[in-house]
């Protein structure tokens, strides 16, 4: 109980000054569109940045209740519209400094994207995720999110999905322009996370060489892709934490 609260309290502080992204303007939430976005009462699209859902049903009747007839401003260091016309943006209830995504990461209802890059922004959603996680919330309380590395089949049963692993890095090799971390011994079926050759400066920089996790138990982050055995290509630093123990 006293960790629980300890992290809270820390995810709370951390909150307070992240996500504090440019003002991209503010208004009155008329309907919900689905689980991570909805229409403000000038009719213009919103889409919460930052999240991949993780239960849509609840979701969605989470971000109900927490929006509809509300008044928010809106936040993000981009107001480009994605393809659907949505602005994506981090949303804030009028009088708070806590973004609405980190009420949904804390009710387990949704799982940090790797795309937040702005690093103290990483920091509290990834606060709000593990505060679900440790508290068993929503969809951790109920279904195995975190999967396993070393059952691949289990993996590759969420071909398409963005899925979160969990596991020892047994071996790094490259091939071509392809850099893989190995979680198995068999790269025919076993599951890899993958790095392009124009992406590992970015791990470089970070301190997280690809050769430097080889021994070490990480979680990776990202969409299931089948090339022989299950496959997550990485593509942003923020997919990958670095776990206690070898």
């Amino acid at each position: 109980m006293i960790a629980c609260t300890m992290l809270i309290s820390t995810s709370i502080r951390a909150e307070a000054a992240a996500c504090n992204f440019e003002s991209q303007g503010e208004g009155r939430v008329a309907a919900i569109v689905d689980a991570r976005s909805f229409r403000l009462d000038d009719g213009s699209e919103v889409k919460l940045a930052g999240l991949e859902i993780a239960d849509s049903a609840k979701a969605a009747t989470a971000l109900s209740a927490l929006l509809i007839g509300r008044e928010v401003s809106l936040r993000g260091s981009d107001d480009t519209p994605d393809r659907y016309g949505r602005q994506p943006a981090y949303v804030f209830l009028a009088g708070s400094e806590t973004p609405v995504q980190s009420e949904l990461l804390r009710q387990g209802l949704a799982l940090v994207s790797p795309e937040v890059t702005e690093k103290d922004c990483a920091t509290a959603l990834m606060a709000a995720e593990a505060e679900a996680r440790l508290a068993r919330s929503g969809t951790w309380g109920g279904s195995v999110v975190i999967k396993n590395a070393e059952s691949p089949g289990d993996i590759l049963a969420g071909i398409g999905r963005f899925t979160v692993v969990e596991g020892r890095v047994l071996s790094v090799r490259q091939a071509g322009s392809v850099t893989y971390l190995n979680f198995g011994r068999n790269w025919t079926r076993d599951f890899a996370a993958t790095i392009s050759r124009r992406i590992v400066p970015a791990f470089e920089a970070a301190g997280l060489s690809p050769k430097s996790l080889e021994n070490r138990r990480i979680r990776v982050r990202g969409w299931v892709e089948a090339r022989r055995g299950p496959r997550i290509e990485l593509l942003r630093v923020a997919q990958v934490e670095l776990l206690g123990g070898n």
